[in-house]
């Protein structure tokens, strides 16, 4: 019997992916505050001490509600910890020698699983200045029954949704589940579009996927300076009132489950 595909939402951009039995980690964050005066405003899913044997760690890129160092020193080095090329190296400088480099159009197979990296639309340096770090990944997880694209931080452009063409609907194989964060803006913040997708970005990206199911996230985790941490699932919810599709986007709340047969 085929094992079936589970996703957990844990937080923010923290999600837990079960493919054959292949567990892997998106960008670990369990921390309480993502700075000084930025709490957290919701546990984590699954607390970080209660989380199964992991098989992958997959980081899209340095920015700090993505990767975080305190959780990485909790995790064991053991697990495989994939990341942009730049990132890696930087990774293994500071001690994490468990850190390799995954560019765009290039994969790894963990038992079954292969995990295809892409660039995605994003300029995601850990502090602004340090351009050569900034480069960010999607990664495409595919088994032999199931799929699973997870963007990380990303703009909406007509390279998005390139490698689940290539991959599966070229091949003639549907997308099992899009990973899409969403996100908000003020009027005043007129270029968040450059490099995040708002709630309509995402349900725009989630068709051009043609996946079966939309999970987002990057919500209800941390408030950042210029929007609350519930302010794009509000927006998103209020648009599927009326969307087509409504059934198909599944909103897991922190420590829920999507389980697909």
């Amino acid at each position: 019997m085929s094992l079936p595909l589970r996703i957990t939402y844990i937080g923010h951009a923290t999600l837990l992916l079960e493919l054959m039995g292949v567990r892997v980690l998106t960008d670990p964050h369990f921390g309480a505050r993502l700075s000084r005066i930025l709490p957290r405003v919701s546990s984590p899913g699954i607390p970080l001490a209660e989380l199964p044997s992991l098989d992958a760690l997959l980081l899209t890129h340095a920015h700090a509600d993505h990767l975080s160092f305190a959780c990485l020193d909790a995790l064991p080095q053991s697990i495989p910890l994939f990341s942009p090329p730049a990132v890696a190296r930087w990774l293994n400088r500071r001690g994490y020698a468990h850190a390799q480099p995954l560019a765009p159009d290039e994969s790894v197979d963990l038992g079954g699983v292969t995990i295809r990296a892409a660039a995605a639309k994003h300029y995601g340096s850990r502090y602004g200045i340090d351009r050569w770090r900034s480069a960010a990944n999607m990664y495409l997880l595919l088994a032999k029954r199931h799929s699973v694209f997870f963007t990380g931080d990303t703009a909406l452009t007509h390279e998005t949704d390139r490698i689940v063409h290539e991959y599966l609907t070229g091949k003639n194989r549907q997308l099992d589940v899009a990973l899409l964060p969403i996100g908000h803006a003020p009027w005043w913040k007129p270029g968040f579009r450059r490099g995040h997708l708002t709630s309509s970005d995402a349900l725009a990206l989630f068709e051009r996927t043609q996946a079966r199911h939309f999970v987002p996230f990057h919500w209800g985790t941390f408030h950042h300076v210029s929007a609350g941490a519930f302010d794009a699932i509000d927006r998103l919810r209020a648009r599927l009132a009326t969307y087509e599709h409504r059934d198909r986007v599944r909103i897991l709340e922190p420590g829920e489950t999507l389980v697909l047969s």
